[in-house]
């Protein structure tokens, strides 16, 4: 089948679109620069600019664009910035789906698991409730413009929660690697927050199978079944890397600080959430614990 892809430069993206090459599909990405073959189609989602041409006849479309949620400080224009990526995106991709002539059967969004907020040992699955919060307000401002593909054009919509997508290659643990590998690892505030994980290869995984499952429609927490609190992360990744834990992190004031208000909404708080639609599918996790995860990863 022909797939569209945003975000194919990202963490997820590239390796989501390496492996649906490799299945025999063809993958057209949405770049925001000049394209560059038959495979790229250039977009610019503030200006609202995209060719519909590109997605004529294309059976699904894989929608992961957006600025990174802690790859910097959250000042007031970064977190304008990180809304704006993804509403405007959203948006300007959904408004184009609804007009084709022959429209995907499917259209798969980026979402996040902090639509929960902070939900402490309580554990949440697709029909829990939306937290409070920047986080949470953002989530369900970004899924409700996907399922407009749904409302207005009867496309299949899946919103994408993904917890922490667990890769030495980006993202969050790429980020505490050289920490952790010094001896320096350590919990962060009370460490009784709960930090949902899912590897690269689950993720990718997943999302290959959703493609094929008409059935699986809504949000779908894109995340392991064993969530972890923040002191046994710690302690796992300390394990898996042979370095000691240090008995106290940096304090929140320094953490907030550095983040602004992620270190608050990502760091210190966080949903202890569960894979339920793609356990009761039938999806088979390749990574169940983060023993597993990590022994995979290393």
């Amino acid at each position: 089948m022909t797939i569209i892809l945003t975000g194919a430069s990202g963490l997820l993206g590239s390796a989501l679109r390496a492996a649906l090459r490799q299945d025999g599909h063809r993958v057209v990405c949405l770049v925001r620069r000049t394209a560059q073959g038959p495979d790229e189609s250039f977009w610019n989602p503030r200006e609202g600019l995209i060719d519909p041409g590109a997605l004529e006849g294309a059976q699904a479309v894989v929608h992961l664009a957006g600025a990174g949620i802690g790859d910097r400080r959250w000042t007031p224009a970064y977190r304008r910035e990180i809304v704006r990526s993804r509403i405007d995106g959203t948006r300007t991709l959904v408004t184009a789906l609804t007009g084709l002539t022959r429209k995907p059967e499917a259209l798969l969004s980026g979402s996040g698991i902090h639509y929960y907020g902070d939900t402490g040992d309580r554990a949440v699955d697709e029909s829990g409730p939306a937290g409070e919060g920047f986080l949470p307000t953002l989530v369900a401002r970004w899924e409700a413009e996907a399922l407009r593909a749904r409302e207005e054009a009867g496309i299949r919509v899946v919103t994408l929660r993904t917890s922490m997508a667990l890769s030495a290659e980006g993202g969050a643990l790429a980020r505490m690697l050289p920490i952790f590998r010094l001896g320096l690892g350590a919990p962060m505030g009370s460490g009784r927050q709960f930090w949902s994980w899912v590897t690269r290869e689950d993720w990718v995984d997943a999302v290959r199978y959703i493609l094929h499952k008409p059935e699986i429609t809504g949000p779908v927490n894109v995340t392991s079944p064993a969530p972890v609190n923040n002191v046994d992360f710690t302690r796992t990744l300390a394990k898996a890397l042979r370095r000691p834990v240090m008995p106290l992190g940096p304090p929140p004031f320094a953490l907030r600080l550095a983040l602004g208000g992620f270190a608050d909404e990502g760091i210190l708080t966080g949903p202890r959430a569960l894979p339920g639609k793609l356990t009761e599918s039938g999806y088979i996790f390749r990574h169940k614990s983060l023993d597993q995860a990590f022994s995979a990863i290393f």
